[in-house]
């Protein structure tokens, strides 16, 4: 009896032990998910990069963060109608970007731009002579037959928009997130599981187990 009593406890103690660790990971996985990661949807401006209509998972990062080549989330009050966009990083403070005959410079480099849309990439892309602010950045579509970008605002600080107006950047795989989802449904499971058991060690006793009735001589 004091065995099986024990069996029973056992089981509340570890099925206590599952749901508390259950619940830490899903809450710790759920939170990481929703400060440190979402999506967007992409546009035909960066196509072939993304296809118009994919969702494309992104890292929350500041201004401070950004690198050139980076493709960001970002958004500004007096431009797409204060809705966020993704573009690509071409410069940042104090980068000299020129695009003349049809070749893009940046501090007297030739840009390598593997994944520019090559057809008629550069039939569209006016002439172009900026130095970019502090704290600014110049981006561009991949798609530059079909973007909106920093080269048609060049009356407004050159194009460029501040660092801080980014939301995040593109993710390479969106592995990551996908990994914290699972979590955040293991924790789930786990927390389940464990409050199942914690009721089967408290409230199940087999009738065998049980002491008989006291009796008095």
């Amino acid at each position: 009896m004091n065995l099986t009593r024990g069996t029973f406890a056992a089981t509340a103690l570890a099925g206590t032990i599952l749901a508390a660790l259950g619940l830490v990971t899903a809450t710790a996985a759920l939170v990481t998910l929703q400060t440190s990661y979402t999506t967007a949807t992409a546009r035909q401006a960066m196509e072939p990069t993304y296809r118009d209509g994919e969702p494309v998972p992104i890292e929350r990062i500041d201004g401070a963060a950004v690198r050139r080549g980076d493709v960001v989330l970002y958004k500004v009050s007096n431009r797409y109608g204060g809705l966020p966009v993704l573009q690509r990083v071409i410069g940042l403070g104090g980068d000299h970007i020129v695009f003349a005959d049809g070749s893009l410079t940046v501090n007297g480099k030739t840009a390598r731009e593997p994944y520019v849309k090559q057809a008629d990439a550069g039939q569209s892309t006016p002439d172009l002579d900026v130095t970019v602010p502090p704290g600014r950045m110049f981006l561009l579509g991949d798609n530059r037959e079909n973007s909106n970008d920093s080269r048609y605002f060049l009356s407004d600080s050159s194009g460029t928009v501040p660092t801080a107006a980014v939301q995040g950047r593109a993710l390479a795989s969106g592995t990551t997130p996908v990994m914290l989802g699972l979590a955040v449904v293991l924790g789930v499971l786990c927390t389940v599981g464990g409050g199942i058991c914690v009721l089967v060690g408290r409230r199940t006793r087999p009738a065998w187990a049980s002491p008989g009735p006291a009796t008095f001589v």
